[in-house]
């Protein structure tokens, strides 16, 4: 029962490059998906996002069944026809969000408060897989339980449990939509903090069940870089080579590079969008910021060695003074820089994997980001 496959093209050490092949068609990997919250990349279209190059869109669960709820996307031909997006779209259960909400959580779901309106929900792992089908998702991801960092031993150890637990009960209700013709794939995910232990546990448990492909969930929620790595590393020596890993919400580039380097193909994470409306800007020579004085009267564009449409027409001056003035295009071009930049990085890293190079775009990464 798979309807994903996973080729490899090139390998460099534990990195490689890859197609990932659904039944909508195939996306190159590594990968980086802009986050489409609401069923939009926020302030900009999905014409940008073609225009970009994006391959594939990661979209909400939570928000999208609340607002407009996930029967009015469906009835619209699911998130493809609700966004005009031909391209890939993958959504998360939801998980991350509603944790975060602190919610009352026991073995056979969670229950939480909308943000908008304070009404109350309950979120299984079945009923993950059902509103993410309505939403028409190519790959949808099992609802697990993210636990923040640092967190006792003993919420972890139970973070692990439930979270197997529920991915059992995902696969057997994504199985019954597979026997009726659905054609979305499920990812399921590891979970265990920073304790290597545990995420190999994790993985080994998740692995057992079967999967289209697995995501690691629970890292880059604030722990050190040091503290990640060695839990990604130990997760990933279970997870099969022959199917695509997906680290969730890494958009550090150090972090992304690294996690590259130990053979994690698919990553996304609000950090580009976000920090671009703020006036925060990824060079190739390290963040800035663009609200800085300095910047005041330069001429340069945002990144000299950027090749985006921004930087071939638009000055730092120029820019700032749109930021400064709250003119709503400066955080669609801001947007469309940022996520230009990670989406060249990715493209960066799979030719330096195919070229046996990896290693010099760590070092040049890690020289201005660390």
């Amino acid at each position: 029962m798979t309807v994903l496959s996973f080729g490899v093209d090139a390998q460099d050490g534990n990195a490689r490059c890859a197609r990932v092949i659904t039944a909508r068609g195939s996306f190159r990997t590594p990968c980086f998906m802009p986050v489409g919250t609401r069923g939009t990349v926020r302030a900009i279209g999905v014409d940008d996002l073609e225009r970009l190059g994006a391959e594939v869109v990661l979209a909400n669960t939570y928000h999208l069944m609340l607002r407009p709820g996930a029967e009015v996307v469906a009835a619209h031909g699911g998130l493809h026809g609700f966004m005009g997006w031909a391209g890939h779209v993958l959504t998360d259960s939801g998980g991350f969000q509603v944790f975060s909400l602190q919610p009352d959580v026991d073995d056979d779901g969670v229950t939480f408060r909308s943000t908008y309106d304070g009404s109350t929900h309950r979120l299984t792992p079945e009923g993950a897989v059902a509103v993410q089908h309505a939403l028409g998702a190519d790959i949808q991801m099992v609802l697990d339980v993210c636990p923040s960092l640092p967190s006792p031993p003993e919420v972890v150890r139970l973070a692990v449990d439930r979270t197997a637990r529920w991915a059992e009960r995902a696969k057997g209700a994504h199985r019954r939509l597979w026997s009726a013709g659905s054609t979305q794939a499920l990812f399921g995910i590891v979970q265990g903090g920073t304790d290597p232990a545990l995420r190999q546990e994790s993985a080994k448990r998740t692995v057992e069940i079967g999967f289209d492909g697995y995501g690691i969930g629970g890292l880059s929620v604030g722990e050190p870089r040091d503290e990640m790595l060695p839990a990604l590393a130990a997760a990933l020596e279970i997870l099969p080579p022959d199917q695509p890993r997906y680290l969730m919400g890494v958009g550090d580039p150090v972090g992304l590079i690294e996690a590259i380097a130990l053979g994690v193909d698919m990553f996304d994470c609000v950090l580009p969008t976000r920090l671009a409306r703020h006036g925060t800007i990824f060079t190739g020579e390290g963040r800035i910021n663009l609200r800085n004085q300095r910047f005041a009267k330069d001429p340069q564009p945002l990144d000299p060695s950027c090749a985006c449409s921004v930087c071939a027409r638009w000055s730092r001056a120029y820019l700032r003074h749109l930021l400064r003035v709250q003119e709503p295009s400066a955080l669609r071009f801001l947007t469309l820089h940022n996520l230009h930049w990670f989406l060249a990085l990715v493209q960066r890293a799979r030719c330096a994997i195919a070229a046996g190079t990896l290693s010099a775009l760590r070092a040049e990464i890690a020289a201005h980001w660390d």
